[in-house]
């Protein structure tokens, strides 16, 4: 499957050197460019492409996790690629719906990786972020690990928490990339790990 991407960065220079990179990149087509967060939202709505590579801090107007939580949506996909990497910026883009979080010092074959499996619903972590402490998790993005650890479905958490389970999805979506891992079963053995369970 090739992957059809569009590239977000307010600077000409990084754009052009990374369609350079990726168009040597073996199952990715760059299908656009867009220097700022306004013109990713309108580009992302057009061209509909299966990942959006996102800088977080873009010049005037909306920066990359505002464009990043109006483009995040079924089919569209938006990893991040910076150069900052705080807690504040993981947490800000992972909440905005990304599916990854890259650093710009992460070597080619990481980048092609991560862009195949995001555009496979899978996420994508740098392999820094990851060292480090995972972002904070949210009081209910708790209580759905917890739920999670216990064995149950997503039916069965949406009703023991009163929410509904396209809820559940997204936000388990959202533990998944926190912590780094694509299963139900990666997120507990992760979870229990950094001791984020009672």
């Amino acid at each position: 499957m090739t992957v059809r991407l569009l590239l977000c960065d307010d600077h000409a220079v990084v754009r052009a050197g990374l369609r350079a990179l990726l168009g040597s990149a073996p199952g990715i087509e760059v299908v656009g460019e867009a220097g700022s967060g306004e013109e990713a939202v309108a580009m992302a709505a057009k061209l509909r492409p299966d990942v959006v590579l996102m800088d977080l801090q873009l010049g005037a107007g909306i920066d990359g996790a505002e464009a990043t939580r109006r483009i995040a949506a079924p089919g569209v996909r938006v990893l991040v690629l910076t150069t900052y990497d705080t807690d504040a910026d993981i947490t800000r883009a992972i909440d905005a719906g990304a599916a990854g979080y890259l650093l710009k010092a992460e070597r080619p074959e990481e980048l092609f990786a991560a862009i195949h499996a995001a555009a496979e619903g899978r996420t994508a972590l740098s392999r820094v972020v990851h060292r480090r402490r995972a972002p904070a998790l949210t009081d209910r993005e708790l209580d759905i690990l917890g739920q999670l650890a216990r064995g149950l479905s997503n039916r069965e958490i949406a009703r023991a928490l009163f929410i509904s389970e396209a809820t559940v999805k997204t936000h388990l979506g959202r533990i998944y990339t926190k912590l780094g891992v694509d299963t139900r079963a990666g997120a507990v053995a992760v979870a229990k790990e950094q001791r984020l369970l009672p």
